[in-house]
């Protein structure tokens, strides 16, 4: 931020070309909301205090004039021998310098690690991170981690399509790089699609090589510095001398295939063929050296610019045609280890292409809709009010309900997802995973049997699934990469829409953080030892400016913050959940992550709605209760109440919020139904003094709630059609 040509003018002015932080906040804003053609007539209107802009024009001419991040380049991509419809362009930026840049942001500067290191878990090693050991004594290891997709960069104007390709250092802790918001990764590269004018069998494959061209070209520098180390400032000023191995590539299938270099009917990562997909089996890596081997030898014999001979040779050996990869000569890279199962497309969209599908065939759509539009509304989850079974497409988060509440809606779906997405994981962990994923193959034929498995012409008789073969993967790759969950397609598709329609919003940012700090005299390294103490999960920079000058944090905008309850709240005695109750018809649940206990995990909200027009017996919330005796139970909250204070002082056992609950007995438990692996429950009943029937009920302090759960009903053979969200 500071070498730039007009780092003299802002020793005077920091907020230079602008002439203070008023001008230039209106700058910002008219940048931001308004097209040119509206700035210039705002500009042109009286005003008391006129700018020193005038136009459109010169607004972004001053815009123009700010420090930049690494410059964007454009090179024409040479295809000699092939015709295009138009030039090829590569639109980028030196890697190295976004590593650089990256790597230098002060506001990660607590929130950076740089050595190795392992943990252990009662005697277990612990994988949640990535981490190399193999380099020189004090050096500093800079993992890239690499994310990118094809998109439509145009529509009904040419149809004009590209490779956005972003960039993040594994450096930085998963928490943020996972946060699209928290600008932990820069796009560095607009990959072009070109469209040669050729045969449609050589298309794809010419649409290859120069993609791998063009990765090349962006790399070279990064590769360089993977062999032989490279000097780097890290946040606080210290100078690093690093090395950047490629550890993780995060795309889908077709993209793996393109990368790794091989035909659409083989593993990108595995020896597997089409054939051997769906059978469970864990086969050998195709590691790059093999790979390398592989097509010296056919360009030895076959001249790789004789595209049809070339493809052919390729081809029977289960390759695309691509003679030189992008990743041949970059050191500790192999895409046997970086092209990462991914969570998103591997698990989220498996399931909704095929698991889905079988639970739609066995348990029949309009059953499928009844049970899901009839269970109980939950605050914090999607009730789909009209079935699920006409959803088309479905956003990250629908996957994961859907897959959370299917197995106890219709019995005997078998699925690995929930195990997959831990942040963390221990040898035990995944080897109770692999077992989940081998008995789903041991029961496999039973979906065969019942013709759960259709395509467009009829019952499908095998399991040539190229993700069920990805499956196998994540067991291998969690010991070498750290949890998956970190790589998930779910960031790099909220960048796609940031970086195409918001370009310009992170510079301008990072301007006036530092313009801000600078007027203030403060420092310009973020050295915050105490997490802020009111709010927790925040943008870096927003909870850096909240720390050391919070009376300005109204000049600075940020992500939703979530607060912190456990500073402010009712504790639980064992001071793992926090309270807050703001009206007596609800309250918020606050707890740690059960896998990273330093997390703080968003407040859930417990419903205590009496009976209404639209929900007769209220809308109650479901929690789990702790009781004197250390047992637990599960209730239904129907009152949150207070004693009066009035009159005599009440001892602390009385002056605290409590609860009115009717509880829930136990039927069976989870080792009595496999199948399930979840509680049964039914209403508690009592006898009443006049000999009727009625629900049991207690009540508790409030700090007695250990969780907030969901019940779903049981609907036997068939769902009935007059129950409803508001009966349950």
């Amino acid at each position: 931020m500071k070498n730039h040509e007009y780092e003299t003018h802002q020793e005077h002015n920091v907020y230079y070309p602008f002439v203070d932080r008023d001008e230039w906040e209106l700058a910002k804003f008219l940048s931001d909301n308004l097209n040119q053609g509206q700035i210039t007539h705002f500009l042109k209107s009286e005003a008391q205090k006129p700018p020193t802009y005038r136009s459109a024009p010169q607004l972004l001419t001053f815009m123009d004039a700010l420090p930049k991040e690494p410059k964007w380049c454009c090179t024409t991509i040479q295809t000699e021998g092939y015709i295009t419809t138009h030039p090829v362009h590569l639109i980028w930026r030196d890697a190295l310098e976004v590593t650089w840049h990256l790597f230098g942001n002060p506001a990660f500067a607590n929130d950076m690690e740089y050595d190795p290191y392992e943990i252990y878990d009662n005697g277990e090693q612990e994988y949640s991170k990535w981490m190399l050991n193999q380099l020189p004594q004090g050096t500093t290891i800079m993992p890239i981690v690499l994310a990118s997709d094809k998109t439509p960069v145009t529509r009904q104007m040419g149809g004009l399509k590209m490779h956005p390709t972003f960039l993040t250092i594994a450096n930085i802790q998963s928490d943020f790089h996972m946060k699209a918001t928290a600008h932990a990764w820069s796009c560095m590269a607009y990959m072009p699609v070109p469209q040669f004018v050729c045969h449609p069998d050589f298309t794809s494959l010419l649409q290859a090589r120069v993609w791998h061209r063009c990765m090349d070209i962006v790399f070279v520098s990064v590769k360089s510095a993977a062999a032989m180390g490279t000097q780097m400032v890290d946040p606080v000023g210290n100078l690093c001398y690093a090395f950047t191995p490629l550890v993780a590539y995060i795309a889908n299938l077709p993209k793996q295939q393109l990368i790794a270099c091989v035909s659409k009917n083989v593993s990108p990562v595995t020896l597997a063929v089409q054939s051997q997909f769906g059978d469970g089996k864990l086969y050998s890596h195709c590691y790059s050296h093999l790979m390398i081997q592989v097509l010296w030898k056919i360009c030895k014999h076959v001249d790789p610019w004789k595209v049809q001979h070339f493809q052919e040779e390729a081809k029977a050996l289960f390759l695309s045609g691509v003679q030189l990869p992008f990743w041949h000569n970059w050191r500790f890279s192999d895409p046997a280890f970086f092209l990462i199962p991914e969570v998103l497309h591997t698990l989220h969209k498996f399931f909704f292409n095929h698991v889905f599908k079988w639970c739609k065939e066995a348990a029949r759509a309009n059953e499928l809709d009844m049970c899901f539009c009839s269970q109980h509304k939950h605050v914090g989850t999607h009730h789909f009010s009209q079935g699920i079974t006409h959803v088309v497409q479905m956003t990250g988060q629908e996957h994961r309900e859907i897959q959370c509440t299917i197995v106890p809606t219709i019995v005997g779906i078998v699925d690995t997802d929930f195990i997959c997405a831990s942040p963390t994981f221990t040898p035990s962990s995944i080897a109770a995973m692999n077992a989940s994923l081998q008995e789903f193959h041991h029961f496999k034929g039973s979906i065969i049997l019942a013709e759960a498995h259709r395509g467009a012409l009829g019952p499908i008789d095998h399991f040539q699934i190229p993700k069920l073969e990805l499956l196998t993967l994540f067991g291998q790759a969690i010991p070498d990469a750290g949890s998956i969950l970190q790589y998930t397609a779910d960031v790099s598709e909220c960048m796609l829409i940031m970086h195409f329609k918001t370009p310009f919003e992170y510079m301008a940012h990072q301007f006036d953080l530092y313009a801000f700090l600078h007027s203030k005299n403060l420092s310009l390294n973020n050295l915050i030892v105490n997490e802020f103490d009111e709010v927790v999960d925040m943008d870096l920079a927003f909870t850096w400016v909240a720390h050391i000058a919070p009376e300005d944090i109204s000049h600075f905008k940020g992500p939703r913050p979530v607060r912190n309850h456990f500073l402010k709240g009712l504790l639980s005695d064992d001071g793992v959940a926090a309270f807050h109750v703001t009206v007596w018809i609800k309250f918020h649940l606050q707890l740690c992550s059960s896998l990273c206990p330093l997390l703080v995990m968003p407040s859930q909200q417990v419903k205590v709605h009496p009976p209404s027009a639209t929900h007769r017996l209220g809308n109650c919330g479901i929690v789990l209760l702790r009781t004197q005796n250390s047992d637990h139970i599960i209730a239904q909250v129907r009152r949150i109440f207070a004693l009066s204070m009035r009159g005599a002082v009440l001892p602390p056992a009385l002056a605290q919020p409590f609860i009115y609950v009717q509880p829930f007995e136990i039927v069976m438990y989870p080792w009595d139904d496999p199948a399930v692996l979840m509680h049964h429950v039914k209403y508690w009943f009592v006898t009443g003094a006049d000999g009727t029937h009625v629900r049991a009920a207690m009540v508790f302090p409030l700090v007695n709630v250990t969780h907030a759960i969901e019940l779903i009903p049981v609907f036997g053979g068939r769902a009935d059609c007059s129950i409803t969200s508001a009966c349950v």
